[in-house]
């Protein structure tokens, strides 16, 4: 149906040899492959501690559990970002607060928008790295830091990313990364969460396996006879399929990150100075982005769906990163609050495709059936 799709995934016969190595080991479930995907992924992210789990929603999850999020307690998010979010933030009993975005350009919230909702229940703020631009963490870190709030970085977006030198990841209490199938690191369903005190390393590991003393593969290697409960925990596990996965795409991911790179600068060259649009994140100062997905700012007169729709025709896949909140019928009884910069993003944000195994020519394809299709809903 596509001529071009929104994302493919960068796959080769070493995932299919991966995972046929673990299926032929005759042990799948959480196990060394695990252990050395979480080693490498830590040495990647500045030596970090790191716990693979199911979903970064997971990872997520876990960070509240484990820092004592509760019920009366607020929790300021992104208005703009992934409904996981929002939901682990309820899910803990907690009250969600939107941050608005920071501008047209740069589409992550900050210390301004944050400093103005902070209250004596704030206990956390999640702040998200949309796109795989680095929000500005310096003044976050430092207004989190002298409130006594927890900061805790959803890295969905994120693997790779740096800001002033430093990974992502390890700038808050927790930082939570996805393995989603579109993810720059992809495994169909996956996550892992870092943090860098060896404390809430072991508390994130002990909610991830129903709070056990020891796993399985301890017991099945003859390491443990038998296991503690030292909390209630959860089964946030990976397997050694999704692991194996993860350790290939981990060594491709540098590569991919430029390959994206160089994709992002083409679409930008293209749709520089181009009628209806712009592209948000241009000042890339102190910041080393991973290029997750091509977002674009349409102008107000622009019909978007209308859009979209004449892509589809001309075979090109969009997609919209993200509704805001307020449109999903299980929030409107909230009393959300208002967040004007990001609502409008919210209606205007279009998504064009980006994947690492994308050519210039497929990036031009995509450009000229975009600006062809702005010249018939602009007329």
């Amino acid at each position: 149906m596509w001529r071009i799709q929104l994302f493919k995934l960068n796959y080769d016969t070493r995932e299919s040899r991966a995972v046929q190595e673990v299926i032929e080991s005759g042990w799948i479930t959480m196990g060394e492959r695990t252990r050395t995907f979480e080693t490498r992924f830590a040495d990647a992210h500045d030596g970090v501690h790191a716990t693979a789990v199911s979903s970064a929603t997971a990872a997520l999850h876990i960070s509240l559990l484990a820092l004592g999020i509760k019920e009366g307690d607020e929790v300021i998010i992104p208005a703009l970002t992934f409904v996981a979010d929002i939901n682990v933030v309820r899910m803990v009993g907690a009250t969600p607060v939107l941050a608005d975005s920071e501008s047209d350009d740069d589409w992550n919230i900050s210390a301004r928008t944050i400093e103005p909702l902070i209250t004596p229940r704030t206990k956390a703020v999640i702040v998200v790295h949309f796109a795989g631009y680095p929000a500005q963490m310096d003044e976050i870190v430092a207004l989190c830091d002298a409130k006594g709030i927890a900061l805790i970085e959803d890295c969905a977006h994120a693997p790779g990313a740096r800001y002033k030198g430093r990974s992502v990841g390890t700038f808050g209490a927790y930082g939570c990364f996805s393995f989603f199938t579109n993810k720059n690191l992809s495994v169909g369903e996956g996550g892992m969460l870092t943090t860098r005190d060896p404390a809430r390393d072991r508390q994130a590991k002990y909610l991830r396996s129903h709070g056990m003393t020891a796993l399985t593969l301890d017991r099945h290697k003859g390491r443990a006879i038998t296991y503690d409960v030292v909390r209630s925990g959860l089964n946030y596990r990976i397997d050694e399929m999704r692991s194996a996965l993860g350790l290939v795409q981990l060594a491709k991911l540098p590569d991919a990150n430029q390959a994206r790179k160089a994709l992002v600068e083409r679409y930008r060259e293209r749709l520089s100075g181009v009628r209806g649009v712009s592209v948000p994140f241009r000042d890339l100062e102190h910041l080393e982005p991973v290029y997750h997905i091509m977002p674009i700012l349409l102008d107000k007169a622009i019909d978007r769906i209308a859009l979209i729709e004449k892509l589809k025709e001309d075979g090109i896949q969009s997609s919209i990163h993200y509704p805001a909140f307020k449109e999903f019928s299980a929030f409107q009884r909230l009393g959300l609050n208002d967040a004007p910069i990001a609502e409008a993003i919210a209606k205007r944000e279009l998504t064009l495709p980006l994947y690492p195994t994308m050519s210039v020519e497929e990036v031009d394809i995509v450009c000229n059936s975009l600006i062809k299709a702005l010249g018939d809903v602009l007329s």
